[in-house]
């Protein structure tokens, strides 16, 4: 299995996949910050479910060359590379956080491979016509936001050093996210295994770049590249009520406009409860 595949236009994609090398494939698209090696079910599951579980870093992120001035769009040209060189005609997609715009781009680009797509505390497009796209967001993600559309040049400088900080001591991020974390959030990022993978995950996610993440907030706060209301295939919205860091008004305003949108609210749930219901969605997903 290679660990990695080449772009037309010759980028090099890193490559992880994992569950049963003849089950049904989904590709998993990471967070922000995030890799290949972010979170995911036990394989034990995945093989029991028959899925194959495929994912990649972004590009800027762990092996991935960057893609400058990448858009969310973009992200459908590169899952096609890595369907292709794994010899894979149809395929079903989740991503969550910053993974979920990118889930409904392949949905909406590529509607004659794609099966379902779900997006997991995925935010909305930042010119959503009515919705306040700041509103019930946590200070520290309005300010890095507000930064990137204002001036992309301090934003990108401001992150470099950041990012060096946290990939020298990824438990960081965790401490800086932790004022905003609910007490259920704590809790699961608290668990030592999940707290290994997320640690693992961030390490790896900038290990080589700052860009990977520069470049996804850059990405999400300008022109996707797509409107989700022509996505035609089903898709399933996943979203914690009590979510700071990305509203649940959000996933609300994407299910008014996805024709074959189905939403799940969890009330008492956050951000890092996606986590927990990721093994549900996949059974969504391979339920077609």
């Amino acid at each position: 299995m290679p660990d990695h595949v080449r772009t037309a236009d010759g980028r090099r994609l890193r490559i992880e996949v994992s569950g049963d090398p003849r089950g049904r494939p989904v590709f998993l698209l990471h967070g922000m910050p995030g890799s290949r090696v972010g979170p995911r079910p036990r394989s034990l599951f995945l093989y029991q479910r028959g899925a194959r579980l495929i994912s990649y870093d972004r590009p800027g992120y762990g092996g991935s060359d960057r893609r400058p001035g990448r858009r969310v769009a973009d992200v459908a040209e590169d899952v096609a590379h890595v369907a292709d060189a794994l010899g894979l005609d149809r395929f079903a997609v989740v991503g969550r956080s910053g993974g979920g715009p990118h889930a409904l781009a392949c949905a909406a680009l590529l509607p004659g491979r794609v099966t379902r797509a779900a997006a997991m505390v995925g935010l909305a497009p930042r010119d959503a016509r009515g919705l306040n796209w700041f509103a019930g967001m946590a200070p520290s993600n309005v300010t890095e936001f507000r930064t990137a559309l204002r001036d992309p040049e301090r934003f990108a400088a401001d992150m470099i050093p950041r990012s060096t900080r946290i990939r020298e001591n990824p438990a960081r991020l965790l401490e800086e996210l932790r004022e905003d974390l609910t007490a259920d959030d704590r809790m699961i990022v608290s668990d030592n295994t999940v707290r290994s993978m997320l640690l693992r995950n961030y390490r790896e996610a900038l290990g080589t770049s700052p860009y990977g993440w520069i470049d996804d907030v850059l990405a999400l706060t300008g022109s996707w590249g797509f409107d989700p209301a022509s996505i035609r295939v089903p898709v399933l919205l996943w979203h914690g009520q009590m979510d700071v860091f990305s509203p649940a008004s959000h996933a609300a305003w994407l299910a008014e406009r996805i024709p074959r949108a189905t939403a799940v609210l969890e009330p008492a749930a956050a951000h890092f409860a996606s986590l927990r219901a990721l093994p549900q969605v996949l059974d969504w997903l391979l339920s077609d």
